[in-house]
């Protein structure tokens, strides 16, 4: 199996807490990471808009980012969500089981 991390943005740390409660409930992802205070400058309708965001990184499997990314979509409150995925080529494999047993559906 395959794994991936999901990069996400969010405009309030209440917003991140909701959208990774909901994805480790539904086990979408085996985690996620909240880190808090990033400065993001983007083009957004014509202009440079500069905003503060929360950034979430989810553990997943390959097969279900796109089941994660019509979670997220569905309950964010961006226009065009930031949720990109990011392919896991190494590291820990007992991390790596960990990630494909904490996403198993019963």
């Amino acid at each position: 199996m395959a794994e991936a991390m999901i990069y996400m943005t969010c405009q309030t740390i209440t917003d991140a807490e909701n959208i990774g409660t909901v994805l480790v409930e539904r086990r979408l992802a085996a985690c996620v990471n909240i880190i808090d205070g990033i400065k993001s400058m983007y083009w957004w309708k014509g202009k440079v808009e500069h905003a503060n965001e929360i950034v979430l990184v989810a553990k997943t499997r390959d097969s279900l980012v796109d089941e994660l990314t019509d979670a997220v979509k569905a309950m964010h409150t961006y226009e065009v969500p930031c949720i990109v995925a990011i392919p896991i080529t190494g590291g820990n494999p007992d991390f790596l089981r960990w990630i494909n047993s904490e996403t198993m559906r019963s």
